[in-house]
């Protein structure tokens, strides 16, 4: 019978539209959430997989022996695409000419991501047996010739490379790279017991087939052993694909908290609505339990109609947009199961844990409110609502993200936001004690509209503050997140690097520089050190560590040391002073975390069998994805004055191409001189030198960038859209209390331009508000988001306290008229018949 009755008035409220914007509500809640899940994880899958092109794989195990050969089963079992790869170093022969090169021997399948780039073109072959393929600079320290000899071998010089798409970057990797079969290994016969091997494993598959196989193969990878992915830090894109993953998990976690604000917005007026349909029931003897039930009902079936709706409204947007994305991007989709399942909890948590407390007060109606109108139940427990809204914010907050930082950040915000609406609110209360509808002029009867509504007037605060908070936070990270990615790659990043500068070559070379034009960066010392005692405590490897020795685990290896004067250009001071005195250096933040390393102390390098002491005075942020020359160590020339160096710099040459055909299309430098007879001149007159090319690098980290960009404005378009929405429901849900007054305005004779004119004022003064509230907040956000999560510099946007008031007055008083605009037409015989 209940039953029955609950699904006959739900028909009928449905048709009467009552019911509409609770479910608009819903359904724009899972719709944001599911749709930009879908489209954060689609430009998440596409970002990490262009950027998994840097490391020719999706996985990398780097190990010094062999694997276990279980570990290459387990990859196959979840299906797992792998092959293996050797690296060392050996020296090759020409006649009487010889070089040391780093030798890449791979196997078939190798590159699993990617193309290997000829400068013939790109390509997924690999040399034949008996053939190895060459770094361009071999052939020019060898005089091109036509073979050469490794180990026991001899092979065919057949084709130059000019990169590897996992070639990595590192300047100080001098040797040319040649690449061969893994097959033709053992005829060289240069491998031999204790020889220095590097074993690349690589993997390619599924994401989750590889979070299986990391979460059963990393614990078993011992120190020696790294697993290496596109965010490892190895990757000079991984920067910016963390930093892009965190935006776009924050703009989900906006569109959460938009989808929660609507939903409660829409809940308390559905509820409001029904106080006297309550009271009525209660009148004729209905029972607490069949009121439940009926209201229960219709939660229930509101819910279930906004979440069918919204996933289906999801997977149209995510359809939509696909249409728009590169071919590169769209290329990419990920499973349907998460965002769906996601939009699915979204509607059930928001919708019940967000009308809990409306639904409590609505059900406590008193039957005497068919006589007493301003009876309204249960007045306490205004707490609980904070708190059920709040923990389902959260909790959906962190089922998304999995990140505390993101999701508490969101909390804090909207903590903070309350707490400001709270204080407002009391003010416009106490300001409205004896407001009446004066009618003098717009403004007065605004500003009486305002103290006279208070309460909900703070509650539409809450929608209008919201959207516009979520809409400035999205907006600055955007921007600083592509001003930092300009700043790291600006259009004339270098694009080649110059190793083995000899102090001799320094001056020359400068010379040789601006007689073509070619602006290159400062010549850095590069000197060869190993750090061994941190405040006279010895430090120790790994490996020694495993063994047992005491001692401070250290830095395995030597470490490239050099001296500057000032502060290099990409580099950012975090403590301290930059050296001054002889026995000063600075540290990079990254080591000084690593190894406990703070100001004062003080750090024992030996350098060519010499002990140097010298005494940390600062502490340095680098951003390594510059593509610039960065140290860990920064000393003064005066402490390493007595040490043998040689020098790098690096320097931007053009490379795009041109239609001369002159010049068969190459790109010229400064001088009008050919690229590639700048660099065979360079070689020609300094020999000695290493010319890295690093140029393709730039171009695809470029690219990525590009695309990146591209996903952060597809993002902020969504939640654009989603804050508009969220306007429109929050105007929308005033507009009862607006009618019957209008009605009442009216009757007493006050003209429509009147009316108008004051609703525009009223509307306005609340986007103002709104618009002052939310720059509070946002700055706050912010400030929250760029020292907890993103590592970006902090600073006020001083515009905002202009533009966000004024912008959040035009935009709730476009959308306040709008939406008032039949109510102002109508005379005051529709308006009394209306709200009957």
């Amino acid at each position: 019978m209940e039953l029955s009755l609950a699904w006959r008035l739900f028909k009928r409220e449905l048709q009467q539209g009552q019911l509409l914007l609770i479910i608009l509500a819903i359904t724009l809640a899972v719709l944001s959430v599911s749709g930009l899940a879908r489209v954060s994880e689609r430009l998440q899958v596409a970002i990490t997989g262009q950027a998994s092109q840097f490391i020719a794989a999706d996985r990398i195990i780097d190990s010094p022996v062999k694997i276990d050969a279980a570990i290459l089963t387990k990859a196959e079992d979840l299906g797992l695409k792998h092959v293996t790869n050797m690296q060392f170093n050996s020296m090759v022969y020409s006649g009487d000419k010889f070089q040391l090169v780093t030798v890449r021997a791979v196997e078939t399948g190798y590159p699993l991501k990617g193309d290997i780039e000829l400068t013939s073109g790109k390509t997924k072959a690999l040399p034949q047996a008996g053939e190895i393929w060459f770094e361009t600079r071999l052939g020019g320290l060898l005089g091109y010739p036509k073979s050469i000899e490794l180990g026991n071998s001899e092979f065919v010089l057949s084709n130059e490379i000019s990169r590897l798409p996992d070639a990595g970057f590192n300047p100080f990797a001098s040797s040319p790279v040649v690449l061969m079969r893994m097959e033709d290994v053992a005829k060289t016969g240069v491998i031999q017991p204790g020889s220095r091997v590097t074993y690349l494993y690589q993997f390619a598959g599924d994401e989750a087939s590889l979070t299986a196989f990391e979460q059963s193969v990393k614990p078993l990878l011992n120190s020696t052993q790294r697993w290496v992915d596109v965010q490892s830090g190895d990757s000079p894109i991984a920067g910016a694909v963390k930093r892009a993953e965190r935006f776009l998990l924050l703009a989900s976690l906006m569109g959460i908290a938009l989808a929660c604000a609507a939903i409660g917005i829409a809940a308390q007026r559905y509820c409001q609505r029904h106080y006297d349909v309550v009271a009525m029931l209660k009148t004729f003897g209905a029972s607490a339990k069949q009121i439940r039930l009926l209201f229960g009902t219709h939660l229930l079936l509101v819910t279930l109609m906004g979440i069918v709706l919204g996933l289906v409204g999801g997977v149209l947007l995510d359809f939509g947009i696909s249409y728009l994305l590169p071919p590169e991007i769209a290329a990419y989709s990920p499973p349907l199961t998460r965002p769906l399942l996601l939009g699915v909890s979204t509607g059930l948590i928001s919708a019940f844990m967000f009308s809990a407390y409306p639904l409590m007060r609505l059900l406590a109606i008193p039957p005497l409110r068919v006589l007493q109108r301003q009876l309204e139940g249960l007045q306490l427990g205004m707490w609980l609502h904070l708190l059920l809204s709040l923990g389902a914010m959260a909790l959906l907050g962190y089922l998304y993200s999995q990140s505390w930082a993101l999701t508490l950040t969101v909390v804090a915000a909207v903590l903070l936001l309350g707490v400001l609406l709270s204080v407002l609110g009391f003010v416009m209360i106490r300001l409205g004690h004896s407001v009446g509808m004066k009618t003098t002029n717009p403004l007065q009867l605004a500003l009486a509209g305002l103290r006279r509504r208070a309460r909900q007037n703070a509650v539409q605060l809450v929608g209008f503050s919201a959207a516009l908070v979520l809409l400035l936070t999205i907006l600055a990270l955007r921007q600083d997140l592509l001003n930092e990615w300009q700043k790291q790659l600006p259009e004339n990043a270098p694009n080649y690097f110059l190793v083995n500068i000899a102090p001799d070559d320094a001056k020359p070379l400068n010379d040789f520089m601006t007689t073509k034009g070619i602006v290159a960066t400062d010549i850095y010392p590069v000197i060869r050190g190993r750090l061994t005692q941190i405040n006279g405590e010895a430090l120790i490897s790994n490996e020694q560590s495993e063994a047992g020795e005491k001692g401070r685990v250290g830095i395995s290896r030597e470490l490239n040391l050099t001296w500057r004067n000032t502060l290099p250009a990409n580099n950012e001071l975090l403590e301290g002073h930059f050296n001054q005195a002889a026995d000063e250096v600075s540290v990079e933040s990254g080591v000084a975390d690593r190894l406990g390393i703070s100001i004062g102390d003080k750090l024992t390098y030996i350098i060519d069998n010499q002990e140097l002491t010298v005494k940390v005075a600062s502490i340095r942020a680098v951003h390594w994805e510059t593509l610039q020359p960065n140290f860990f160590m920064i000393f003064t020339q005066e402490a390493l004055a007595p040490f043998a160096y040689t020098s790098m710099a690096s320097f931007y040459l053009n490379d795009q191409s041109t239609n001369d055909p002159a010049t068969n299309g190459q790109a010229l430098s400064a001088d009008g001189t050919p690229k590639d007879a700048v660099i065979l001149a360079l070689i020609q007159q300094f020999p000695t030198i290493s010319i890295i090319d690093v140029g393709a690098m730039v171009g695809q980290l470029r690219q990525i960038i590009e695309q990146v960009s591209l996903s952060l404005t597809l993002v902020l378009a969504l939640v654009l859209l989603a804050s508009a929405l969220v306007l429109i429901a929050q105007t929308e849900a005033g507009m009862a209390t607006r009618q019957r007054e209008l009605a009442v305005l009216r009757t007493f004779g006050a003209s429509g331009w009147l009316l108008r004119s004051a609703t525009g004022l009223e509307f306005a003064l609340l986007g103002g508000i709104a618009g002052v509230l939310a720059v509070i907040v946002a700055e706050f956000a912010l400030y929250l988001l760029k020292t907890q999560v993103f590592e970006l510099n902090v600073y006020m946007h001083w515009p905002w306290w202009g533009i966000a008031p004024v912008s959040g007055a035009l935009i709730v008083a476009l959308l306040g008229v709008w939406r008032c605009r039949q109510l102002l037409s109508q005379s005051c015989s529709e308006l009394l018949k209306a709200g009957s």
